[in-house]
């Protein structure tokens, strides 16, 4: 039986996006983090100033080298940007800013043009015309790659090359933010740290005049991931201990076909498979999808990954089965799939592959306005790792990437036009401060792996009351250990912020689903957004486990 809804407090006014301030001193632009959406908008900043932070070599590290399906832009015949924001509209089950999916599909063909401009050769047909294929939700053939599956690499190769003959833009890598230096409510700078394995624990302080934040998202806080290692969401603990606005932290996006062969992160098996015909069955043989939605297997992610998910909570394994749509085509038509299944030792052409559903995309993030602008002055914020409002609860397949290409562009447009050049006239050089000794890397590894298992377990794929309770308690559990280590306090904050979110929302949209709350509500057709005082409400000794109504500051 399901409980009944509470009473929901007065909602919360939509945040207030701030762009740098007159008080802000001089300093290059500081982006963090080198995937597609720093890359870009670094790029597109020139011939401003900016210092790209980079944990790892760039290339390594970013999930935007790892992106297989491509980008999602209507550029075919027959297809139109309305069509592709309506299919935007629709996938995000309710609460997409229409407004900014509009906008989002209008821009894509020129970003398309831009990332041509830098020499990413997607692929095209005898007479020049793209190779498109359909992916789903999507209600055309509209996602533009490079070599099948090689889109995310093609496009960093090509970024990587425009940015190292920049001479606008400074790469220091090797280096992870630790935390924004913020006074009176303006971001001033960054606090970097190099890993314990490269330094010894010594910050290194980077003033600015703007800093974007273009991390990535949170998969790493799950114990199964289709993210890199880096992608800890800790750029948005960072973001709301200055105070920003969270948004829609509870959506989380599940990809119902991580190839399930023990490897973390898990390989990925692009949508496009399902889109030529691959199909899933159980280890009967049974094709269960087509009983579940009439799309099978293209229905939304959300309503496959759960479909995945219960016939493995049944005791079924489940598998993606290539070998009649793609067959001997595999290894041209899918190389990166191909690697991906050869290296956990399955032949694709005439094998199964054994998947299961992994988090894959943080619909989630800081919350930003059509320029990228944070609540916080001098901060901006930009691919996954912001809100914009055009996923809403579900994001549109291969709409991740050109998110970044769009809001990059903008981002760069809107910091160009509000600070003054002589903020922006030069390079500054890190200062040096002193720091901790670098954490214990053990007592780290153990507590990373406990909060993975916890946020798998209770905050995963299907989610209720009792256990998002749980994981609240065990999480700030961790939290307390966590005195000293930067990193693991980063974590446990965003990982508090979903769980909180999704406590909160009592009904199931999107990539939430509620099993005590199975049905979509109409009248919570709404975005929320979060502070740090609204996480520490919720949170509070002896709230967790009362049933109360939505707080102002978490709109659901």
């Amino acid at each position: 039986m399901v409980a009944k809804r509470t009473r929901r407090a007065a909602p919360a006014a939509k945040p207030v996006f701030k762009p740098a301030d007159a008080k802000q001193g001089p300093g290059d632009v500081v982006i963090i983090g080198a995937g597609l959406a720093g890359l870009f908008t670094a790029l597109k900043l020139a011939p401003l100033p900016v210092t790209v932070i980079a944990a790892a070599p760039l290339g390594e590290g970013a999930s935007s080298m790892w992106a297989q399906g491509g980008i999602a832009a209507a550029v075919g015949e027959g297809d139109s940007t309305d069509k592709h924001a309506a299919d935007t509209i629709a996938a995000g089950a309710g609460i997409v800013d229409e407004t900014i999916a509009h906008m989002v599909a209008d821009e894509a063909p020129e970003r398309i043009r831009d990332l041509l401009s830098y020499g990413v050769p997607f692929d095209r047909d005898l007479e020049g015309h793209y190779v498109l294929s359909k992916e789903a939700a999507h209600s055309e053939k509209r996602v533009v790659r490079v070599s099948g599956d090689r889109a995310g690499a093609a496009i960093m190769q090509a970024l990587i090359a425009a940015v190292r003959t920049c001479p606008s833009i400074r790469v220091l890598e090797g280096f992870a933010a630790d935390d924004l230096i913020a006074d009176d409510g303006h971001v001033e700078g960054v606090r970097l740290i190099r890993p314990a394995a490269l330094g010894n624990g010594t910050y290194e302080f980077v003033p600015a005049s703007a800093v974007v934040l273009a991390t990535g998202g949170v998969g790493a806080l799950f114990a199964l991931t289709t993210n890199p290692a880096y992608a800890r969401g800790e750029a948005i603990a960072m973001a709301a201990r200055a105070g920003a606005v969270i948004a829609d932290a509870e959506f989380v996006q599940f990809h119902p076909t991580a190839i399930d062969a023990g490897i973390d992160p898990a390989p990925l098996a692009t949508e496009a498979l399902r889109g030529e015909g691959a199909i899933l069955v159980n280890n009967l043989g049974e094709r269960f999808m087509t009983k579940i939605d009439p799309r099978g297997e293209l229905a939304a992610r959300d309503v496959v990954a759960r479909g995945v998910f219960a016939e493995i909570q049944a005791g079924r394994r489940v598998f993606l089965d290539c070998r009649e749509a793609i067959g001997a085509r595999f290894d041209a038509a899918y190389p990166t799939v191909f690697e991906h299944c050869q290296r956990a030792g399955i032949n694709p052409v005439t094998e199964l592959i054994p998947v299961a559903p992994a988090e894959h995309y943080h619909m989630g993030g800081i919350a930003t306005d059509e320029r990228g602008r944070s609540s916080i002055s001098g901060l901006w914020a930009v691919g996954e790792v912001a809100s914009t409002g055009l996923h809403g609860a579900n994001r549109l397949a291969s709409n991740s990437l050109l998110e970044a290409t769009v809001y990059g562009a903008r981002v760069a447009a809107d910091i160009r036009s509000v600070l003054p050049l002589d903020h922006v006239g030069h390079f500054v050089e890190p200062k040096r401060v002193p720091g901790s000794r670098p954490a214990d890397p053990q007592l780290r590894a153990e507590a990373v792996s406990a909060l993975r298992s916890i946020m798998t377990t209770h905050v995963g794929v299907v989610r209720t009351a009792k256990g998002l309770r749980t994981a609240l308690a065990a999480l700030k559990a961790i939290a307390q250990q966590a005195t000293g280590d930067t990193v693991l306090a980063n974590m446990t904050l965003v990982a508090r912020l979903i769980t909180a979110a999704a406590l909160q929302r009592k009904e199931s949209r999107g990539g939430h689903f509620r099993s005590d709350f199975p049905e979509t509500d109409p009248a919570l057709a709404e975005r929320s957004f979060m502070t740090l005082a609204d996480l520490d409400r919720i949170d509070a000794p002896g709230r967790i486990a009362a049933t109360a109504p939505a707080l102002a500051g978490c709109r659901t």
